[in-house]
Formats: structure tokens, C-alpha cells, sequence
């Protein structure tokens, strides 16, 4: 027997756009993510699709995704999170320098 090599799981364009609809529904971090995706999955609201249609485009809930998937949404998570902070700039001071 021929061990095979795991094929790599990739998610498409439309998979992170799941992720984030699922992630502005409820903004709430993993695993109650997982919850909410679960719930919008099986109620077809995003497109339609469903489990199947999902696992397509590189989503999957079983047991054995959940660690890519937990780690997918993560990192999505987290860089919407950077995008959306508001950057901080300071004040300039201002100096009265006496004319004579």
C-alpha cells in the first residue's frame, strides 16, 4: 500500500467572502464563528449554498476540517480586524516663538 499525500485544502475567493458575511452577522470570535456559519450553512443564507456548495469553494465542518477551518478563520478574522482599527495620529504641538 502507497501512502498518498495529502492534497492541500484551499479556499476560493467566495469561501472568505462566506467567512466575513458570516463574520458581520455575528461578530464574535471562534468557535461561536463556527456556530454561526454552521446555522447560515444550513439555512442556505448566504447565496443559497448550503453544506455542499460550501465544501466546493474549500469550507468543510467535519470533525477533521475544523483545524484548517478554525486556523482559515482566524487569520480572515484577524487581518479584517487590522484593517477596520483606526489609526492614531498625534497632535502636533505647537510652539510660540516670541517675535522681538
Amino acid at each position: 500500500m502507497v501512502a498518498r499525500s495529502a492534497t492541500p485544502h484551499a479556499i476560493t475567493a467566495d469561501a472568505v467572502e462566506f467567512i466575513r458575511y458570516c463574520y458581520t452577522r455575528r461578530r464574535v470570535g471562534w468557535p461561536e464563528l463556527y456556530d454561526e456559519m454552521c446555522a447560515v450553512a444550513s439555512r442556505g443564507l448566504f447565496r443559497g449554498w448550503g453544506p455542499d456548495e460550501l465544501a466546493a469553494e474549500g469550507i468543510g465542518f467535519g470533525l477533521f476540517d475544523m483545524p484548517r477551518l478554525a486556523s482559515t478563520v482566524t487569520r480572515i478574522v484577524a487581518e479584517d480586524r487590522a484593517k477596520a482599527k483606526p489609526v492614531v495620529v498625534p497632535k502636533a504641538t505647537a510652539t510660540a516663538t516670541a517675535v522681538a
